[in-house]
Order: C-alpha cells, then structure tokens, then sequence
C-alpha cells in the first residue's frame, strides 16, 4: 500500500507542467507552440527569459526532489525512494494534466540525484557544463549527463536498486530526446547561443528546431 501511495503520489506531483503554468501566467502563451514545443526550462528561457527558465527549473528539480525526501524521512522500504524518482519521471514526460505529454525529465532527474548521490550530481553538472560549452547543444549535455549517471552510481559502489533507476531514467531522457537525435544528425539542431548552421541564437528565436 505505501509504495501505492508513493508511486501515485510521485507520479501526480511530476505531472504538474510549471513550464506551461508559468507561460500562461506571464505572458498568456502556451509554451508548447512556442519554440521547440517543450514544457522544459531551457525552451521557457528562450521564449519568456533567463529568470522564468531558472524558475522552471528549480520547480521541475523540486518534483523529483521532493517524493524522494519524502521516502528517505519515513525509512520506507528499500528502493521505494529510487521507485518514487521514477515515478515522478514518467509523471513529468506523460503528464496527466496535458494529455499524457511532457517534457525531457532532465531537471526532475537533477533533483532526483541531487538528493540520493549528491557527490555524482555536482560531478554530472560539471559534464553537462564541459559539453554544452563544447557542442552549444543543451539537448547533447543533457544525454550524455543522463547515460553518465548510472556509470558514475556503479562506480561510486551504489546500490543494485540505484544503477537501475538511473539506467531506466537515462533510456527515457535519451527516448524523449529522439527528435534532437534525428536533428544533430542532420545539423539541423538549435544551438544555446547559435542557431543551426551558426547562425546567431536572436535570429533564430522561433526556430522549430530547437533542442529542448
């Protein structure tokens, strides 16, 4: 019954679309037909600003923060704090609330592991930073930070229950960024500061092919 709850409740809390909310709210848009399409903060950043983008991502973070803070404060049964970080990844990308649509899961994963492997999370940002940097792309950062992960839980000695989670969390955060894939191929993907071909990011502000 209480991995029921957790796992509903995880679930629910992910589904809620800050990204679209705070469209609504400040500049009466839907952010999903803006841009790329996306729910996430780096499209919300792109479309409303900086400052809205930090706010969404702090807000998508704190779902998957919060059910695993939860799990861990009541001492709930082995890996019901990894299957509630799950849960509220699928809530994120399947929202219920947008007819089970979302966004990439990336800032809900960063809270999720920023709870259970702080150490490798503050190692993680720092290749997301290192790539991005490289690539221009937050969509390349994002996958490789994502697939990072599970290795970097092995490899620290981490729970069996743990590596799992990551690994299932990275094969969906690569799976929502199927379409990015299909565009890096092709050179076809919005850069953070340029757009595709190089063209500077300002020129390119309603671009379809944006990265996240």
């Amino acid at each position: 019954m209480l991995w029921i709850v957790f796992l509903l409740a995880a679930y629910l809390l992910g589904a809620v679309p800050f990204g679209r909310i705070i469209g609504k709210r400040v500049a009466r848009i839907d952010i999903r037909k803006q841009g790329s399409g996306n729910i996430g903060a780096t499209n919300v950043a792109r479309e409303l600003g900086l400052g809205w983008g930090i706010l969404t991502l702090v807000l998508d973070a704190a779902k998957g923060a919060i059910p695993v803070i939860a799990a861990l404060a009541i001492g709930g049964e082995r890996g019901l704090a990894e299957g509630a970080g799950l849960a509220a990844i699928v809530g994120h990308q399947f929202s219920v609330f947008i007819g089970f649509r979302g966004g990439k899961g990336v800032a809900t994963a960063l809270g999720i592991f920023a709870v259970l492997e702080p150490g490798i999370t503050v190692a993680a940002l720092g290749v997301f930073l290192a790539v991005v940097a490289v690539t221009d792309h937050v969509s390349m950062g994002s996958m490789a930070t994502s697939c990072g992960m599970p290795l970097g839980i092995a490899l620290s000695g981490g729970p069996l229950e743990r590596i799992a989670a990551a690994a299932v969390m990275a094969g969906l955060i690569v799976w929502a960024h199927r379409e990015n894939i299909v565009r890096l191929l092709h050179g076809e993907e919005r850069g953070w500061r340029r757009g595709p071909e190089g063209q500077p990011r300002r020129s390119r502000r309603r671009s379809n092919s944006s990265s996240e």
